[in-house]
């Protein structure tokens, strides 16, 4: 059982923060065990369709490069790489044991999986787009990852970040303490300002999903933060 009480906002951020190197490892071990049990094919099924549905938006029209971050089995990695102007799609994922299952299922020679956390990645290249779901929040510092994000995007480049936990979406405020996994939550005006400072040019969409069972789907959906560089 999980007590009632609730925690300030700054508690979570306190919390997050003062548990790097724990929230790491805390992660890691979780992730690990989820690609044993194969909820990395449940989370694949619970955001296709978002993730499907604003992609839509995206022009593929050029050639690219692609990374995803926290690439769990790598879905988003094949489905990208299938994409005929696609050159290279990365997937990069903290858990050894996602990774495993991405290599596993890797469909084309496009494809390219490295377990590593974004923040300690060491790579030289570029990309054209960048994009990550539902796991920017899990690292150590939001900051320094961004940072590194906008540093690895090519000139006009574009990072996406989608996420479900955000403070604006009442019914996922407690998934952190609710799964015993630090997170950061912030609201979708913090997201903006996080990527301001970082020096993207910010804009938001949320998908939402009419027809879904659960009320938040409908009403408030999956947030969208597009950073321009």
């Amino acid at each position: 059982m999980y007590s009632n009480h609730k925690i300030s906002y700054k508690q979570r951020s306190e919390y997050c923060h003062l548990g790097e190197k724990f929230s790491m490892d805390v992660v890691k071990k979780t992730f690990d065990k989820w690609a044993k049990i194969g909820r990395d094919e449940l989370m694949e099924r619970e955001h296709t369709k978002a993730v499907s549905k604003f992609l839509e938006s995206i022009s593929f029209d050029k050639d690219f490069s692609f990374l995803d971050i926290g690439c769990g089995n790598g879905w988003l990695v094949r489905k990208i790489s299938k994409i005929k102007t696609c050159k290279k799609a990365v997937g990069i994922d903290k858990s050894k044991f996602m990774i495993k299952n991405a290599i596993s299922k890797k469909k084309t020679v496009k494809e390219y999986y490295i377990q590593s956390d974004i923040e300690s990645w060491n790579y030289k290249g570029k990309f054209d787009f960048i994009f990550s779901m539902e796991s920017l929040y899990y690292s150590e510092s939001l900051e320094k990852a961004l940072a590194k994000i906008f540093k690895l995007l090519k000139p006009s480049g574009k990072f996406f970040c989608g996420t479900d936990f955000y403070k604006d979406n009442k019914a996922t405020v407690r998934w952190s303490k609710q799964m015993k996994v630090p997170m950061h939550l912030r609201s979708k005006s913090e997201w903006i300002k996080l990527f301001k400072d970082v020096g993207f040019k910010t804009k938001t969409r949320q998908v939402k999903d009419p027809k879904n069972r659960k009320k938040w789907k409908r009403e408030f959906g999956t947030l969208f933060i597009i950073g321009a560089k």
